[in-house]
């Protein structure tokens, strides 16, 4: 029996502990590590564990849900994504499967349907809700064809909301992007919260997500980040 190495990443350490003591119970689910969005070791811990699956519970993430989901990939760029959420939220499960996530999960669903997931991932498969799978779909067969019509995305968006966005790809909060661009914070927020509205998103890592379909890519650099 080939056992399926997984990772736990929540900030709920009883919650984290007592499923894992259940997953434990399992005969092919070995999990082999686990620790809070914000571990400042969380990528150098993935990338020695190897897990094949990290299940994530981005509900009270100390990170921005973008950024956690980039530290997961960069420590266990081969591993299959799990999101583990309490919240019925038809935008975040979107935004999370234009950032890779294999499966989202909801918590009510119980361990069963965990340990059926994590098993299916493993194999290649991917798992969404039913009444989720629906939006999920039509969003991806949007920007297909907004692709195949040679349409840029980001046509709404002025030069300045572009570069907004841009800064936001990077991971930057909005003080540093202000210091990027030169810009006062009540400027940047507004310039946010606009082009949100144009692109039809309700949270920065679905902004992000749209982003980077529309082909931005993180361009860190030597950028300036706030104290």
């Amino acid at each position: 029996m080939e056992l399926v190495r997984l990772w736990l990443v929540d900030d709920h350490e009883l919650v984290t502990e007592a499923l894992a003591a259940r997953l434990a119970e399992v005969a092919d689910l070995w999990v082999v590590g686990r620790g809070a969005t914000d571990d400042p070791d969380l990528v150098s811990r993935l990338e020695r564990d190897r897990p094949a699956v990290v299940s994530v519970d981005p509900d009270t993430s100390r990170v921005d849900e973008g950024e956690l989901f980039d530290a997961v990939r960069r420590g266990a760029p081969q591993a299959r994504l799990v999101v583990l959420s309490g919240l019925v939220d038809t935008a975040r499960v979107v935004a999370a499967a234009r950032a890779g996530a294999d499966a989202w999960v909801p918590k009510a669903e119980g361990v069963e349907r965990v340990v059926e997931v994590v098993r299916g991932v493993a194999r290649g498969q991917g798992w969404y809700p039913p009444e989720h799978l629906g939006a999920v779909l039509r969003a991806f067969r949007d920007e297909v064809a907004r692709y195949r019509e040679g349409r840029d995305p980001l046509a709404a968006l002025s030069g300045r909301e572009r570069e907004v966005l841009a800064a936001l790809v990077d991971g930057l909060r909005g003080p540093e992007i202000a210091v990027r661009l030169g810009l006062s914070s009540n400027t940047v927020r507004t310039h946010t919260h606009a082009l949100y509205g144009k692109l039809g998103v309700h949270s920065r890592l679905a902004a992000v997500s749209a982003g980077r379909a529309a082909g931005l890519v993180p361009q860190r650099g030597d950028l300036p980040r706030s104290s």
